[in-house]
């Protein structure tokens, strides 16, 4: 196949879960013999054409922002004049790039799948995105011929929200051979217990909740240390509030941490955190029980199913839930033991990178076919 890739950002110029999906994505399906080509929105470091992994990486300038999006004019003639690729394949609804696509494939006969790393964003109220579903983000779907979602509980929300194209739920997953309990340990992470943040610093992520529960954890376990793993506009408010409440030996701000470290970092930690007000299936979570490591969750729907079998999920908001949770856990190590055992066979069993590279490859492969069909008459 001849896949054209249509994705905002890519990895390693941002780091997180969405990026590195496609990246990995990418990558694994140049090895399979695909052809891959990436086209994504640049901001004129990077070259407008570069190889990278087995696949090519095809850059355009920004042309405007808005509500923290980047548009791009250059995406938009790439996407016009791009007619001999076998299907497109876009990385979440969120973003104008994806919209551009979907416009595309209302004119043009290349198959399009669409993949929803997650209905909300970290970004903006999430009634901003309940319009948005129900407006263009749902045209967005609708010019699908296939979406993919992580778990049956996003899958039925598109539903709801009047998507009616065919939608496939594929498992995000992860390498399990990477992200174990086996192998060396972080340096950086320090604590009894060793609490492990990983993630934007931004609302939506909520790491402020993260911040007071170790507070409140300190009074029974005065050992106890946050470790805030990424980058985003809230460090500085972040900052001022663990100096103005005498936190320095309690909280770290580890920045951003290149992906290549992250198995270190979760098997250095006693227990993983996320308070999250909304989520897709956060490579972050499948990332740290794969390595053996507890997790505290907000009981996001998708997320509970898969927490609580190895963890804890608590409500969005409930500082003081993550609290006792992490308190709870911290006292004790045989509860962390076992659950860092299931969290490991369930991620192995449930979640494993390769799974997801051949299901999504599978069915852009059906999708290609099914475009091939002629048409017939009777």
């Amino acid at each position: 196949m001849r896949i054209l890739r249509i994705a905002q950002k890519t990895y390693p110029e941002v780091v997180g879960g969405g990026t590195y999906h496609v990246h990995a994505m990418s990558r694994d399906q140049a090895a399979m013999g695909h052809d891959v080509t990436v086209l994504t929105v640049g901001n004129g470091t990077r070259p407008r054409r570069e190889e990278r992994a087995g696949y090519t990486v095809v850059r355009r300038p920004t042309t405007a922002e808005a509500f923290g999006n980047s548009l791009s004019a250059g995406v938009a003639r790439f996407l016009h004049g791009a007619d001999d690729y076998d299907v497109m394949h876009a990385h979440s609804h969120l973003y104008f790039s994806t919209n551009l696509a979907a416009l595309k494939r209302r004119f043009d006969s290349i198959p399009l799948a669409i993949t929803n790393h997650g209905l909300y964003s970290q970004s903006a109220p999430e009634w901003v995105f309940r319009w948005y579903l129900r407006t263009l983000g749902r045209a967005t779907f609708n010019s699908a011929d296939a979406v993919f979602c992580y778990t049956e509980t996003d899958a039925n929300r598109l539903g709801e929200f009047g998507v009616n194209a065919p939608i496939h739920v594929v498992p995000n997953g992860i390498d399990t051979e990477r992200f174990s309990h086996e192998g060396d340990e972080s340096k950086r992470i320090a604590g009894d217990p060793a609490v492990l943040f990983v993630g934007r610093l931004v609302e939506g992520k909520r790491p402020g909740d993260a911040l007071s529960a170790i507070e409140r954890v300190q009074e029974t376990h005065p050992e106890a240390r946050l470790h805030l793993a990424g980058k985003g506009s809230l460090r500085t408010d972040l900052k001022r509030r663990v100096a103005e409440r005498g936190l320095d030996d309690a909280v770290a701000f580890l920045g951003e941490v290149p992906h290549e470290e992250m198995p270190k970092l979760y098997r250095g930690a006693d227990l993983f955190v996320l308070p999250s007000r909304a989520e897709g299936l956060p490579r972050t979570v499948l990332e740290a029980l794969a390595s053996g490591t507890p997790a505290v969750t907000s009981d996001l729907a998708q997320l509970v199913p898969m927490v609580e079998e190895a963890g804890t999920t608590v409500p969005v908001g409930d500082w003081k839930g993550f609290a006792d949770a992490l308190d709870e856990l911290a006292s004790s190590p045989e509860h962390r033991e076992a659950y860092g055992e299931r969290g490991r066979e369930l991620v192995v069993t449930e979640h494993a990178w390769s799974d997801t590279v051949a299901r999504t490859t599978n069915q852009l492969e059906a999708l290609c076919e099914d475009h091939r069909q002629p048409v017939r008459i009777s």
